[in-house]
């Protein structure tokens, strides 16, 4: 875990360009949701950014939260395996336990992985922190029960948490 250096005031004082840049990775690779995000500058404090960002992602017309919902990539899928998730991705990952899969628990998830994109055309996502594979597991199987558009607005609330949680790692109050 890295020790945050920045701070809404800090981040507040950045041209757009680099306010983008120090706030990569909070979205998956979406820096569309910081430059929305960069015009309502000042940031009160640290809540106050992530209602901002979270905020602009949900302003966002459905096409472009499609496309941010998409950028995620799969549980313990084909990027994990080929090592090409982000740092942040990569981290919540192996801690979840996803690195360590058994081969049934891996052949599982990439079954649920599949049926998931098949019905709703978009990659199973969850806040992973604090949860362990069998939480995951049992999480997809149920998720599978939703509706097409209970389960958007839940992938989003996911992807809020997610920031959330980034942007508590790299941005101090």
């Amino acid at each position: 875990m890295t020790i945050p250096t920045l701070t809404p005031a800090s981040l507040s004082q950045l041209d757009q360009a680099a306010f983008v840049a120090a706030l990569d990775g909070i979205f998956e690779h979406s820096p569309w949701v910081a430059e929305r995000a960069w015009v309502r500058r000042p940031f009160a404090d640290r809540e106050a950014l992530l209602g901002t960002l979270v905020g602009a992602m949900q302003a966002a017309p459905r096409d472009a939260q499609l496309a941010l919902i998409r950028a995620h990539p799969e549980l313990a899928g084909k990027a994990a395996v080929r090592g090409e998730l982000t740092a942040e991705s990569t981290r919540e990952q192996a801690g979840a336990g996803l690195a360590a899969c058994s081969p049934e628990e891996f052949e599982l998830i990439q079954a649920l992985n599949g049926a998931y994109n098949a019905k709703f055309g978009f990659p199973f996502i969850i806040a992973v922190r604090g949860l362990g594979r069998a939480d995951i597991i049992a999480a997809m199987e149920r998720r599978l029960g939703h509706d097409p558009e209970a389960e958007f607005a839940e992938a989003l609330r996911q992807i809020a948490r997610i920031a959330a949680l980034r942007l508590e790692e790299r941005v101090a109050e």
